[in-house]
């Protein structure tokens, strides 16, 4: 039997933690464990073998760092192909189990946030794919993922390297977000529209507070949940890593999940054999509940989740060059930031979704669609409507979207079907389905819901479900037909009622030829609201039909206590902060909060030529901003794409000033030499990064020793710089033994140095009992502590 016939059937036990569990068998901390596959192929089938006897009915092969990324300069289609067949001597031994083929993070964060591109990401996964499925592997475990950007790419390289089953776990923080802001409704809505076979949690949390997030997972997905905790939260007793959850707690509390509906249990960091035999005791002979089907109609970003039939949708159309001579311009001529300057207009208007159309014939659409659809994500964290009719283009896009797309869209033209629902089976996504056929737009609305009924039928076909369809019944002008309007609205409501779908209109298609068409556009989207409509693509900047909108939420009971129509009318803007001027561009600190670069040293610029001083625009302009961008960030009002797009906007401006200040013969002041680095054995790049960039938007003097430093080269370019901080991250469980050895050299070499750590292994507790100064939850807090001490002086 395959696994996906036992999922289906049972509840299916995980093994526990691997790097552990080969640290006790002697591997030297901040060793790269996927070697032991070559060099002591004994110790890794050994821990295979003990979590089969303890009854796992899974074991993760011994590759989570084995890609081309994080094991650069190794063979890692070797040392895959070895994990794989250490694995299955184990279960061929033991006599029944599967493999799954472990893939974990790169250790770097994706463009635009970082330096990884996308498909470097995808390549680098794929050999670790095509070894470990030529090797037996029984499914793909892609997991301890903290970007869905990342999680995508790795989901990808399985789909298009093997056929095995795929399972993705991510790992959340206690308040339910990833390290680059993703939730797990964004999470549910990516990795379902991709096609996954289980989805869950794993590492960084303990059962308890796995237990928390657990009901929403639940709710949120029609896949059966995977979740592997750590035996609790690291703690450090006598300079050890502890966990403190035995196999006892830990096998009741996951018990209680497994009555809940969880359907995929096991351990991750500090769970031993002993955790999983008492897990399987607990869980093995209760029943597996059923998987439900939650029909949700939904589109996502990165961190954002949009769901349509709750409360209708507003899809703002202003980035579409139809009617629009300034926007022709711009992607005619490469400026970006006059787009991203529209995305954040519509977003502080109240847009919801913004619909990306970059369609001329002059242009290279299948190069500028994909193009615009990445640097409108580093601005905007709103779901994207991607628009338009051309395959290739619709292809690219897709594919580089970080999130769950909507798609503008498919019709009831076979070839209209035949090139857009392959895309939406490869990369997951929401259409817009118009109402047409190779006959044209029907007359009546019978003949419409008709195509509507063909399109579904045909998605099926693909394996596409309804509820990833939302239906144009195609608004036409009634100063050419008098009952055009009645049609469409007939089709909306016959659609909604018999088909059970979502529906979408471009609402001011019906007022083509008459004079102050907002009134009749008005008067029509409250009809279509009435009739059931789901969603409508208008101009934010309209005030009539927004206005209209809220009036209509407020009626109808979906605004509570009427918050945003009072807000609204009260004259408070919706979710964004600073207002934009697309025609005019914007000031120094809307630009900077905004993370539009060009906007922020053109105004900079403007800003020298009138006569400002350089260090005016840093203290009332630059730092400013960048406070308001960190406690928004700190209060979960923004999330890292965002912060990191403000910390290269302020870079690019710094850098223009400190030119203008050395032309002055002025230099710009210098806060104090932070040393960073990853511990010895540890190549994640991520945090230690992050917090670069924000030291030096803070002006200090950041010394980055990279990855994998050893505690005597850290020691001694603390001691050679003379540096008043050093931060130190780790990642890996495994490797957090040579964090606690740098800092007692430091306090030994440079009792001076204020010591900040922080990664995902760490709490504040375990930062304490090292030794440390301070931990770093996040990139602004370390800049806070730095800010703090040196006030302080």
């Amino acid at each position: 039997m395959n696994i996906r016939e036992e999922l289906a059937r049972r509840v299916l036990i995980f093994d526990g933690g691997m790097g552990t569990m080969l640290q006790a068998a002697g591997l030297p901390a901040g060793y790269e464990p996927e070697l032991w596959n070559l060099e002591r192929p004994d110790a890794v089938r050994t821990v295979h073998a003990q979590y089969l006897a303890a009854g796992a009915d899974i074991v993760t092969t011994n590759t989570f760092g084995a890609n081309a990324v994080k094991l650069a300069g190794h063979p890692v289609e070797e040392i895959v192909t070895a994990a794989v067949s250490l694995a299955r001597e184990a279960v061929a031994e033991h006599g029944s189990g599967f493999v799954a083929l472990d893939l974990g993070p790169t250790g770097r964060l994706l463009r635009p946030m970082g330096d990884l591109p996308f498909e470097e990401a995808v390549a680098a996964y794929a050999p670790a794919v095509r070894a470990g499925a030529a090797a037996g592997a029984d499914l793909v475990l892609i997991e301890t993922m903290s970007d869905l950007y990342e999680a995508k790419a790795a989901v990808l390289a399985a789909k298009e390297n093997c056929d095995l089953p795929i399972f993705v776990s991510v790992v959340l923080d206690q308040t339910g977000r990833m390290l680059t802001g993703g939730d797990l409704s964004s999470a549910v809505a990516l990795l379902e529209g991709l096609g996954v076979d289980a989805i869950g949690l794993n590492c960084g949390l303990g059962p308890e507070q796995m237990a928390a997030l657990f009901p929403e997972m639940l709710r949120l997905t029609s896949l059966p949940v995977l979740i592997q905790p750590n035996a609790g939260l690291p703690e450090c007793v006598d300079g050890c890593t502890h966990f403190r959850v035995g196999p006892e707690d830990f096998a009741a509390a996951m018990a209680e999940l497994v009555k809940s509906g969880l359907r995929v249990a096991g351990g991750c960091c500090g769970t031993t054999p002993e955790h999983i035999r008492a897990l399987s005791a607990h869980c093995r002979d209760l029943p597996a509940l059923p998987v439900a089907p939650k029909h949700r109609t939904w589109v996502s970003s990165y961190a954002r989740t949009v769901v349509f039939g709750e409360k209708p949708v507003l899809i703002g159309e202003r980035i579409n060059p139809t009617g629009k001579p300034r926007l022709k311009e711009a992607l005619r001529s490469g400026d970006m930031d006059y787009v991203l300057r529209l995305a954040i207009e519509q977003q502080e208007k109240g847009a919801q979704v913004l619909d990306v159309n970059v369609g001329l014939p002059e242009v290279d659409e299948p190069a500028l669609l994909p193009r615009t659809v990445e640097e409108l994500q580093a601005v905007t964290d709103l779901p994207l409507q991607i628009d338009t009719n051309h395959p290739e283009a619709m292809a690219a896009a897709m594919r580089c979207y970080n999130g769950r797309p909507l798609v503008n869209s498919v019709s009831g033209k076979a070839e209209s079907m035949a090139a857009v629902f392959p895309l939406l089976k490869q990369y997951g996504g929401t259409a817009i389905a118009l109402t047409l056929d190779e006959n044209g737009i029907p007359a009546t609305a019978e003949e419409r819901v008709a195509i509507a009924q063909r399109i579904i039928d045909t998605a099926a076909s693909y394996g596409i479900p309804k509820e990833d369809l939302i239906f144009d019944p195609l608004a036409l002008t009634i100063s050419a037909d008098q009952s055009a309007a009645a049609v469409t609205l007939e089709t909306v409501e016959r659609i909604t009622r018999e088909l059970g779908c979502r529906t979408s209109l471009g609402v001011s298609n019906v007022s083509f030829g008459l004079p102050r068409r907002e009134a009749v556009n008005s008067a029509f989207f409250l009809l279509a609201l009435e009739h059931g409509l789901s969603a409508a693509i208008l101009n934010p900047n309209s005030a009539p039909m927004t206005d209209a909108l809220r009036a209509y939420c407020a009626l109808k009971g979906l605004d509570p206590n009427c918050q945003d129509y009072i807000a609204a009318m009260a004259g408070e803007t919706a979710p964004a902060p600073t207002p934009a001027a697309p025609a005019a561009g914007m000031d120094l600190g809307a630009a900077v909060e905004r993370g539009l670069k060009e906007s922020a040293v053109a105004a900079a610029k403007a800003a020298l030529d009138g006569g400002k001083a350089p260090m005016e625009l840093i203290d009332g302009g630059l730092i400013p901003a960048l406070d308001r961008v960190g406690a928004a960030f700190e209060t979960g009002k923004l999330y890292l794409p965002q912060l990191l797009m403000s910390a290269e906007a302020a870079k690019a401006v710094f850098e223009l000033l400190r030119g203008a200040m050395t032309k002055e013969g002025e230099r710009p002041a210098a806060k104090a030499k932070v040393v960073l680095s990853t511990v010895k054995g540890d190549v994640h790049d991520i945090g230690k990064n992050i917090v670069k960039v924000l030291l030096e938007n803070y002006g200090y003097q950041v010394v980055d020793l990279g990855k994998d430093v050893s505690p005597q080269a850290v020691a001694d370019a603390v001691v050679r710089e003379h540096a008043a901080f050093c931060g130190l991250s780790a990642l890996m469980t495994t490797t957090v033994g040579a964090m606690e050895e740098t800092i007692d050299l430091l306090r030994r070499e440079a009792p001076w140095c204020k010591v900040m750590v922080g990664g995902a292994v760490l709490t504040e507790d375990y930062a304490r009992r090292m030794g440390a100064d301070f931990y770093g939850k996040d990139a602004m807090s370390d800049v806070r502590y730095a800010d703090g001490v040196t006030e302080a002086g």
